[in-house]
Parts: C-alpha cells; structure tokens; sequence
C-alpha cells in the first residue's frame, strides 16, 4: 500500500494496484460539468448507459474538452478520476448521437490527447 508519512512516499503495491480492472471503456458524447462528483458523474453514467457495469470505465468531457473524468466502476463500488490537460484539448467526438465504446489502445490515446480515432484497425493502412 501507498503510504505518506515522515516525509517519505513508499510505492503502491502491485497487488493492490491490479484490483481496478477494467474490461470496457465506454464514452460519452455529452459534456459532462466537471463539478460533478461520484454521486452526480454514477447518475449521469445510469442515465446515459443505463446501468454501471462492473469492470467498465466510463469517460465524459467538458464542454471546452480540456478536462476528463473517469467514472470506474470495480466491481466494489466506484472510482472517480479527473485529468486535464493545461494545452491543447482532448479529441472528442461532436456529431455523433449517444456512446462510444473504445479499445484499450484507443482509451490510452485519448488519455494522453492524441488521435484515438487512428489507433487499432481504423488506422490499419492496407495495399488495394
């Protein structure tokens, strides 16, 4: 376990580290008010996908699409992440209706604000 205290930071435990596991990664297209917390970002999670499945990450924006929040439900309970970026913007999708639902790779992309939408088979470039 992570533990602060004189001073010192030890590393987390890999073990412990591992429990998050996510399966599926699902984004929503509607911005979603970064001053929402665990209770209002499940609610919008319920209301938009329906239900909060176990083992699944679900991403929302701003409206600006400089920040991030990750809802992750582990089979537990719950777990709230925000990330922003202090240039640029995330890619986001504008005209398309309802979720999407990413690959690992293409979630990794997205996180680090590059193009997702060209990592895995939509960037595979093939001879005709």
């Amino acid at each position: 376990m992570a533990h602060i205290g004189g001073g010192r930071v030890r590393r987390l435990d890999s073990r412990v580290a591992a429990l998050i596991r996510i399966d599926s990664v699902w984004m929503a297209v509607e911005p979603l008010d970064m001053r929402a917390g665990t209770e209002s970002a499940l609610a919008r999670v319920v209301k938009v996908f329906g239900a909060a499945h176990p083992h699944t990450a679900y991403l929302f924006a701003n409206a600006r699409a400089n920040r991030m929040k990750v809802l992750v439900h582990d089979g537990v309970g719950v777990w709230l992440a925000a990330r922003r970026l202090h240039r640029g913007k995330f890619i986001w999708p504008h005209h398309v209706e309802g979720t999407l639902s990413l690959s690992r790779v293409q979630h990794d992309a997205l996180v680090l604000g590059l193009p997702w939408q060209m990592m895995g088979e939509a960037g595979v470039i093939r001879v005709l």
